[in-house]
Parts: structure tokens; C-alpha cells; sequence
């Protein structure tokens, strides 16, 4: 990841964590059965919806991809079967044709032939690729420092919802190109930008590495968590924080369920038929649904790896694993 991108993942996962107390479980139900399969090679950089390996080969919401990224360059979304990558500098890649622009993209999302993009100096902008004109760009406040999970911009019916860099989500009208509202999200956090952003029953959830904001039929849900990681299933939202706690929350970030797991410190989150968490002392946890129950497998994996879950599989290392 480019210089921009300062705040490391080891930074992420172990904030607050200098005490070097660890998760220990008395006794496991052994050993994960994965039927573990390998990558090409290790993952280099990763997103929230995809990875570039050392190879120049990605990973999608799609699984493996045998699509290989020219050398500089780094996968950042799959946008109507359309691999969108950057090299973080002036150009980026919509499979194999290059668009240039003077300042790098970070984010970006396709629908049609008009392309919804976040550069490097938070600004944001939309443009049409067949004409390869600039339809709308807004500038906002320079952001220093960034969390590597950088979402990309939702197309929502007529609307477009592009996160920013610095804890904003900045709804425009496909219709007129401009700004109709902005939903702040996180204004005071030294890292705030957007990591996670989904729509769900026509309620937007947002959210930064502290906070997470519901925005649905004219009512808006803010809650503060040291967010590690964030999805969504169905109708419910999963939130795994820094301090080990497991939160179950509705759309409206409602707390449904939780669970504390003392100095655990989570890597991804996962859902198959139920809910696993990936801990860096290498344990799998599955929650039952209902969050009564618990099971920790133990799961070897090289904790100083890059690590991305994508709906029900786990990547790490070199390999992937779908879970039940």
C-alpha cells in the first residue's frame, strides 16, 4: 500500500493491546476442519471487498481470480464484473483500459459507463467513461492518515453515497450530479475514514474504526465502538471491537446479543450458517445464532500474514477456507 495509506494493519489490530495479555482458552474442540485450499501466492494488500496478491492476481466477492494486475497496481473493487484497480499515484485500471487523472484513486465504484470515484486528497468525483469527462467533483478536508480498509461509493437507486476520508458520507443525486446531503459519520477520530458502508432494507450503515452510524427512514443511530472489524447478514449487523466483545446489533445498531472474550484480539469476521471470528492466537470461534453458545477450534495460521474475510471465507497467508 502506498506512502498515503500510514497506518498499518499490525497498528489496527493491537491498539490499545500493550499490555501483551493474550485470549487463552482452556480446552478447544481441536483442530478446524477447513478442507483448506492454497492461493498462487500471499496476499499483498487487501481491502474490504477484495485482495491483490504478490502475484498481481485478486481476489473478489467472486473468490479466486485467475486475473492478473500489471505490476503497480492494486485491486479495489469488482464493479459490474468490472475489476477496478489503482496505482495509487494517476491512474487506474478498468480491466485492462487505463484511465488517467492527477491525483490517485482509492475508491471507486462503476454502474453503466459512470464511474463514482474517492482520490487520494478526499475529493470525490463522478466520470464518465466513454466521454472521459468530469460530471461532478466536491473537495473535502485532507486527510493524513488513513485506515487501509477504505470502502468504496454505493450506487443506491438515484442516489450515490461516496465514503470519504474523513468520516463523511456524501449523498449526490445521479439525476442532477450534486450534493444533496452529507451524513457525518465520524468528525473527531485521528483516523476516521470510512471503512464499511452497506445498505440494508433501504437503512444505510456506515461506519469508521470508532463509530458506526444507521441512517434509515428519517431517524439516525450513532454508536461508539474500537471497531475491528464490521459486517453484515441479513438483517443483522456484526461488530467485533478491540477490547474482545462479540456485538450483535438490528439495522437501527440496536444491541440484539453479545459476548466478551477477555484480550481477545480478532482478525476478521465471518458468517457461513453462523457467525465465526478469526483470533490472532490461533483459535476459530463459531457463535450459535442465537448467541448462546459458543465453539473454539484451534486454526494455525501466521498472525503477522494479511488476513480478509469475504462473506463465509477466510483468507490468509496463502490459503482459503470456506466456513460451514
Amino acid at each position: 500500500m502506498k506512502y498515503f495509506l500510514i497506518l498499518l494493519t499490525s497498528l489496527i489490530i493491537f491498539t490499545g493491546c500493550s499490555s501483551k495479555k493474550y485470549f487463552e482458552v482452556d480446552d478447544t474442540l481441536g483442530d478446524y476442519e477447513s478442507n483448506s485450499a492454497s492461493l498462487n501466492d500471499n496476499i499483498k494488500s487487501f481491502n474490504k471487498v477484495g485482495a491483490t496478491l504478490d502475484n498481481g492476481e485478486i481476489i473478489t466477492k467472486k473468490g479466486v481470480s485467475n486475473f492478473q494486475l500489471p505490476e503497480g497496481f492494486e485491486f479495489i473493487n469488482l464493479s459490474e464484473d468490472t475489476v477496478i484497480s489503482t496505482n495509487y499515484l494517476n491512474k487506474i485500471l478498468l480491466n485492462k483500459t487505463e484511465h488517467e487523472f492527477s491525483t490517485g484513486v482509492v475508491a471507486a465504484t462503476l454502474k453503466d459507463n459512470i464511474l463514482a470515484l474517492v482520490f487520494m486528497d478526499n475529493s470525490i468525483a463522478l466520470y464518465d467513461i466513454n466521454t472521459k469527462n468530469i460530471l461532478m467533483k466536491e473537495y473535502y478536508s485532507k486527510s493524513l492518515a488513513n485506515d487501509t480498509r477504505i470502502a468504496n461509493p454505493y450506487y443506491m437507486g438515484s442516489l450515490i453515497l461516496f465514503p470519504t476520508l474523513d468520516g463523511k458520507v456524501i449523498v449526490v443525486s445521479s439525476k442532477s450530479n450534486k450534493v444533496i446531503r452529507t451524513i457525518v459519520v465520524d468528525a473527531d477520530s485521528k483516523f476516521n475514514n470510512i471503512i464499511f458502508l452497506d445498505v440494508v432494507n433501504d437503512t444505510l450503515i456506515a461506519s469508521s474504526s470508532n463509530k458506526v452510524v444507521s441512517v434509515g427512514a428519517g431517524v439516525v443511530n450513532l454508536k461508539e465502538y474500537n471497531i475491528r472489524d464490521i459486517i453484515s447478514h441479513g438483517q443483522d449487523i456484526f461488530i467485533a471491537t478491540i477490547d474482545g466483545q462479540i456485538i450483535k446489533t438490528d439495522i437501527s445498531l440496536n444491541i440484539q446479543d453479545r459476548r466478551k472474550y477477555k484480550y481477545a484480539k480478532f482478525y476478521a469476521l465471518a458468517y457461513g450458517s453462523s457467525l465465526y471470528a478469526l483470533e490472532s492466537q490461533g483459535y476459530l470461534i463459531n457463535i450459535s445464532n442465537d448467541f448462546k453458545s459458543d465453539k473454539i477450534y484451534d486454526f494455525s495460521f501466521d498472525n503477522e500474514e494479511n488476513v480478509i474475510a469475504i462473506d463465509d471465507i477466510i483468507y490468509h497467508n496463502d490459503e482459503y477456507f470456506i466456513v460451514k
